[in-house]
């Protein structure tokens, strides 16, 4: 998948890992229309307070996946979690090893209790084909959290150094492959990861629907383990047995983002 887009910038988000666990994704943007003469330009930005990035580790082992959005009650930490994090216990029937349950906790109902950690924009031309679209999502690596505050303390510290590297961003530049179904469309977006200082091509599924007079966007993708430290420079030693004894087989990473629509400008060039 990342071969092919080599040439191309699309999106870019920044993910990142965490001791045994992994941070995840980005958000900021900027976008113009590249569409030659004058057209009206459609402009939605991401709204912080409902928006959230995950990341999730196959096997998950009953604990590694993280979230921007902790408050949300669809959203619960698992074991070794610090004190005054809640938990069903029923959830660790799921097995460690699970690529069905990807993200395990998936956000039922859209609610105004995240984290402001992830920013971004969008812009196109055209929302029947989505053809000319560019933009950019920036998330703060920070604000990842497993529940776990240790875990989460020396991930940020040691896996991610949000000192250094402090957002994860995903800058779109292409959605091709575009198939509706009602009122959800199904797309790609192509462009460009950037993590820990490194950026890569990248292509993410998406699925959109209008919710509440905003447009709803799902999307996810994975890496393999070895590609946090091989492709990123991630410290293999920082992520300890999960890397080195090759426990962890994936990092799948992923976004819930609802967008903003503003009124329409008209671009000339």
């Amino acid at each position: 998948m990342n071969g092919k887009h080599a040439g191309r910038r699309v999106v870019s988000m920044i993910l990142f890992a965490g001791s045994g666990f992994l941070l995840a994704l980005a958000g900021v943007a900027r976008a113009q229309s590249t569409q030659s003469g004058s057209a009206d330009v459609r402009h939605y930005t991401v709204d912080p307070r409902t928006s959230l990035v995950w990341w999730q580790v196959n096997p998950h082992m009953k604990h590694l996946w993280a979230t921007t959005c902790p408050l949300d009650p669809s959203w619960l930490p698992g074991e070794g979690r610090s004190s005054g994090m809640g938990v069903d216990e029923h959830m660790f029937d799921f097995p460690p090893e699970d690529t069905v349950h990807i993200p395990l906790l998936q956000r039922i109902r859209v609610r105004p209790v995240c984290t402001e950690a992830v920013h971004g924009e969008l812009m196109t031309p055209d929302t029947a084909t989505w053809a000319e679209t560019q933009g950019r999502i920036v998330v703060d690596a920070a604000a990842l959290v497993s529940g776990e505050k240790q875990r989460d303390e020396f991930t940020r510290s040691s896996v991610l150094e949000t000192d250094k590297y402090p957002q994860i961003v995903f800058n779109i530049d292409e959605i091709m492959d575009v198939k509706r179904a009602g009122d959800t469309t199904a797309a790609l977006a192509v462009g460009e990861l950037m993590l820990h200082g490194k950026s890569t091509p990248i292509a993410v599924h998406l699925l959109s629907w209008h919710e509440n007079g905003m447009l709803r966007v799902r999307g996810r993708w994975y890496m393999t383990a070895n590609e946090l430290w091989s492709k990123y420079g991630i410290s293999k030693q920082a992520m300890a047995l999960g890397v080195g004894m090759g426990i962890w087989k994936q990092l799948w990473m992923g976004f819930d983002l609802v967008l903003r629509p503003e009124p329409p400008t008209s671009a000339t060039q």
